[in-house]
Order: C-alpha cells, then structure tokens, then sequence
C-alpha cells in the first residue's frame, strides 16, 4: 500500500493552519485520513485567546481519534462529537460565539475490507480513484457558487454568510454544522486510491487551470505530493502580473494526502 503526506505553509515564518492525518489500521486493510484547513481569520480580535493553528491541531487529533474509537459511528457524528470536545477545551476562555471564532474545513475518508465512507465540509477536495481509473471528486462548492459581491469584505462575509443558511458551513464551535457536511458511502471494490486536498493545494486546477480533476490526480500518482505542491509554488512565483491570484494571497498553506488502497 502507498501512502504519501505533505503539509506546506504558505510562509515560513508564519504557523501553517493545515492539519493532516493518515493512520493505518494494523493489517493494512482499513484506514482513516483527517484534513483541515484552518481559516486564516483578518487582522482584528476574533474573541479567541488561541491560535488557528492551535484550533486545527486540535480538532484535526481529536477527528484521527473519535474515527477509530467510534469507527461504528457515522462520520457526521464522529466529525460533530469533536466539534464538541475541542470547543469544550476553550469555551471558559473565548468567545467562542464570535464569527470569526477560530474554524477549518473538513475532510475525512474511513475505509475498511467492506467500504469507504467520506464527509467533505467546505472547499478542500476528496478524489476517488476507481479500478477502471475514473477519477471522482467530492467536493462542497456551496462557497464557489455564492455572488462575489457576497465576499468583498471579511465583515460582510461573516455576517451574511458564513455558517449561515444560503452561504457556506466550516467547522468551528457549532457540532450541529456536521450536518451541512457532503457525505457518503463507496463500496470498497469501487475505491482504487484516493486523494485529499487543501484549497492551497487545489489552486492546480481551480486557480492556474493546469487541468481537470482526473489529470491532477494523475499528476499526484505519477509524480508525487509533493511534486504537485511544488509545482503550484512555481505558478505562484511565476504570475507576477497577479492574472490568476488576483486579489488572494500569494502563497497559500498547501497539504495533500494520498493512499492507494
């Protein structure tokens, strides 16, 4: 079985908010793969004496945990108890009812001889490789299809539409937000390899356009994890005249987990 993990920041001398997991059952045939991308709050008090690093650390352990010890519990639960237990570490000490409280998006795949099951909350990605190679992606776009004028500023955007019905879930100190999440099962016979990305990570395809899902998977086969995070580093460097950054930040965090099963 091949397994591959890389967790980049986007700057060295800042803490990366992404938080990556893989741990193998001990025969090898099951598994489970934690992914969070905490999000970078703005420049202000977010009511919270910790760090986004801290919280995606945090949540990102107790998710790799409660999956295996409650592994006959369903991920929405499972991603809902943790939820819980981490807002339970520092509710007595922030204000843990600010929108911006410290928060992350979600991946999580289990996968056992019988099936894979998986949850998506948000915009990182899970890619599903099936055994006649057709690539699946999970993904929660309910952030990509809102206005752009709904995220103009960070203010607006908490207020209107972060973790609010019609805008898009993370998960922060609410456990009923695993509700929101994109769930599913997948027959074990029908999961060749999968994939976790970050949206640092995603910018191959949806932000440079080097190519569609299906070919950014064969570039993380092939090549590697890492290659593809250094590979986006390059597009980065190179689009000096911001033609497709735009107004994001240069360099993002960047983690990718891979597990051929």
């Amino acid at each position: 079985m091949r397994t591959e993990l890389v967790s980049e920041p986007g700057d060295p001398l800042r803490p990366n908010e992404d938080f990556a997991r893989l741990a193998l059952t001990a025969k090898g045939q099951g598994g489970t793969l934690v992914l969070l991308d905490g999000v970078t709050p703005p420049p202000t008090d977010y009511g919270c004496r910790h760090s986004v690093a801290w919280f995606s650390s945090r949540l990102g352990h107790d998710l790799a945990e409660l999956s295996v010890s409650e592994g006959d519990s369903p991920l929405v639960t499972v991603l809902s108890q943790a939820i819980s237990r981490t807002a339970q570490t520092h509710a007595q000490t922030c204000d843990l009812s600010h929108p911006r409280t410290p928060q992350a998006t979600v991946v999580l795949a289990r996968w056992s001889t019988e099936a894979v099951e998986y949850l998506v909350l948000s915009d990182s990605a899970l890619l599903f490789e099936g055994p006649d190679g057709v690539v699946t992606a999970v993904l929660d776009d309910r952030l990509s299809r809102l206005p752009r004028a709904s995220l103009a500023t960070a203010a607006i955007a908490d207020s209107t539409v972060r973790n609010k019905e019609g805008g898009f879930w993370t998960a922060a100190a609410d456990p009923a937000v695993a509700e929101r999440a994109v769930t599913g099962i997948v027959p074990r016979e029908k999961v060749r390899a999968l994939a976790a990305l970050t949206d640092g990570a995603t910018r191959w395809v949806d932000t440079f356009r080097q190519g569609d899902w299906e070919d950014c998977f064969t570039f993380v086969r092939r090549k590697g994890a890492g290659a593809l995070v250094d590979r986006v580093r390059e597009l980065e460097r190179a689009d000096a005249e911001r033609e497709f950054l735009g107004r994001s930040k240069t360099h993002d965090d960047a983690s990718v987990v891979f597990a051929e099963l």
